[in-house]
């Protein structure tokens, strides 16, 4: 099958898609390619290494061409010499090998599960944002990573499991203090797709849990706080994936919110759920921390909130002293503390 980029090229770029392609594979110092102005043929790199994120040691190009020539010499800037490419390509394949083998024979849903918990588990935030962590290198020889290497680390295990899967991107909005562009995964499973985004998940996950806020949900889920897409992936219209729901964690009432409130501070075991009720409020917050901490009490606990709110997801752990700061709200992000605001 045809890389998801690619198919939705014209012939021209699909032409010099092929060709940057065969260049970048062979390690090429020079590439020829069809003449296009120069914000095109960024526009096919970038979608070259979203569908071929095993090509990771590519960060740019500069090129030339004769005025009247038909063509363009591509001259692309390479992470590394040919020698530690070549070392580094053999040292990727063996790690995803190693990673992906023994989840080759389990069901799809679990292959994807596996993906997200490496994550979470294994890769933390690059503040320095160094070249490799844009790449698969980063997040599955090094440890670390940003958005965009954790997004291309995902789909190379994916590839390997055998599940489709593509890489999306947004762009940046300065107005809403958003300066960089995010990329995450859309996956299909069962004939739907689903968005997946494991480095929000990883923000919010700490020792001794993972989130799953992010994972396998449809378009009006990723886009409470995701920018539009920079170019067309598949819509996204089943919730029924969703881990929360999934797993029966999506309370619809203050009810279950109040009696799981209940077992939680009795096991003393952190509770997280998404309201899927009414409009999650400050008004409908405050009651429902108010819920919480009046079952917590009654067994001589008390309900710590953690939010993430355009979600709607809470944390909640139950501490035998009352917190100065009962309520954080979270803000699912890249770096490596989601704390967002104390209320």
């Amino acid at each position: 099958m045809e890389p998801y980029y690619f198919q939705h090229m014209s012939k021209q770029h699909q032409s010099v898609y092929h060709a940057m392609k065969a260049g970048l594979l062979a390690l090429a110092p020079v590439i020829p390619v069809d003449r296009l102005d120069g914000k095109a043929l960024s526009e096919i790199l970038l979608q070259l290494r979203l569908d071929c994120p095993e090509i990771f040691y590519v960060t740019g190009f500069s090129y030339r061409f004769h005025p009247e020539g038909s063509t363009v010499e591509l001259l692309p800037e390479y992470l590394f010499d040919k020698g530690k490419i070549r070392t580094h390509q053999q040292a990727m394949e063996s790690r995803i090998r190693k990673l992906t083998r023994p989840m080759l024979d389990k069901p799809e849903e679990q292959r994807v599960q596996f993906v997200h918990d490496f994550i979470c588990q294994n890769v933390r935030y690059d503040k320095l944002k160094k070249p490799y962590s844009h790449e698969i290198l980063g997040p599955l020889s090094q440890g670390v990573s940003v958005c965009e290497g954790i997004a291309k680390a995902v789909k190379a295990l994916c590839d390997a499991l055998g599940v489709w899967c593509i890489v999306a991107i947004c762009g940046n909005n300065p107005e809403k203090g958003i300066r960089y562009r995010h990329t995450w995964n859309v996956l299909r499973l069962g004939g739907q797709y689903y968005h997946l985004d494991a480095t929000f998940d990883n923000s919010l996950s700490h020792e001794g849990g993972i989130r799953y806020d992010y994972y396998l949900v449809d378009d009006k889920a990723i886009y409470r706080d995701h920018e539009p897409v920079l170019f067309p992936v598949p819509s996204c219209t089943d919730s029924g994936k969703s881990w929360y729901k999934a797993h029966k964690l999506a309370f619809t009432t203050k009810a279950q919110v109040e009696s799981r409130a209940a077992q939680g501070a009795k096991r003393q075991r952190t509770l997280v759920f998404q309201w899927w009720g009414d409009y999650l409020t400050r008004e409908r917050l405050v009651e429902l921390c108010a819920l919480m901490e009046a079952a917590a009490n009654q067994r001589g606990r008390h309900a710590q909130v953690r939010l993430n709110w355009p979600q709607a997801v809470l944390e909640v752990d139950f501490p035998a002293q009352r917190s100065a700061q009962p309520f954080t709200a979270q803000q699912a992000n890249e770096g490596e503390d989601a704390l967002l605001e104390q209320q």
